[in-house]
């Protein structure tokens, strides 16, 4: 399939807004909003007065809510997170959009956040759109190479059938996933998070950083956890 030649890479002020000066106050930005939200505050209250209070622009925001959670999430995803061979031989789900954008981020240059619960997350904001770009094919062949080399049982991977190229999406990773040693199947569905979440009834594993599913989901992992080959040159340490 054709790529596109539009970049997933950073923003006109990343440069600026994640500089490694900003650093330092984006972690305590990020230890502040933790500690109220593990003290019961509403997010989106608690996030305005952190970001007044550090004087935060919107992206940095952004960055801040993606990379916080409460004591108590961080003990239960800790609790439920697998390392990358617990999926040698077992049933694996994976998160389609949120760990490929992420890959495309990666190879674009973007920056990649590391959060309280060690997740890399990006700054793409997936709102119903979704544009093929020239890192993609490279994101698809760099996942299938992590499960090449950690073989589950099988996979599942799932894309949000209501954005835009989801179907394009699918036939693309479907043609660069037919040597694959195990079977591979992409489904396109409403929406994968319930999907995800029940992963135990089937005795499977789920691959995402989206802090909702962590939250509910029953065993889950980092496929680029001990990836020593992950692309990215830019992860922002907000842990």
């Amino acid at each position: 399939m054709e790529e596109r030649q539009k970049h997933r890479g950073p923003g006109p002020k990343d440069g600026e807004l994640f500089a490694p000066d900003c650093v330092p106050i984006l972690r305590e930005a990020v230890s502040h909003l933790s500690w109220l939200l593990t003290r019961g505050y509403p997010l989106e209250a608690a996030l305005a007065l952190v970001g007044n209070r550090f004087q935060l622009v919107q992206r940095q925001r952004i960055a801040v809510r993606r990379c916080a959670c409460s004591d108590q999430q961080l003990a239960l995803r800790l609790e439920r997170r697998v390392p990358l061979d617990a999926i040698l031989g077992k049933p694996l789900w994976i998160d389609g959009f949120n760990l490929l954008i992420t890959l495309e981020g990666a190879l674009g240059g973007a920056v990649l956040l590391k959060g309280r619960d060690h997740c890399l997350r990006d700054l793409a904001e997936l709102r119903g759109s979704y544009r093929l770009v020239a890192e993609t094919g490279e994101a698809i062949s760099h996942l299938l190479r992590i499960l090449r080399s950690n073989p589950p049982s099988q996979v599942r991977l799932y894309l949000d059938r209501p954005v835009s190229n989801s179907g394009r999406l699918k036939t693309w990773i479907q043609e660069l996933a037919v040597d694959l040693p195990f079977p591979m199947e992409v489904r396109l569905v409403k929406d994968p998070d319930p999907l995800l979440i029940e992963n135990p009834r089937e005795g499977a594993v789920t691959a995402t950083a989206d802090s909702m599913v962590l939250d509910a989901c029953g065993p889950w992992v980092d496929l680029f956890d001990g990836d020593q080959d992950f692309p990215s040159h830019w992860i922002v340490d907000l842990s």
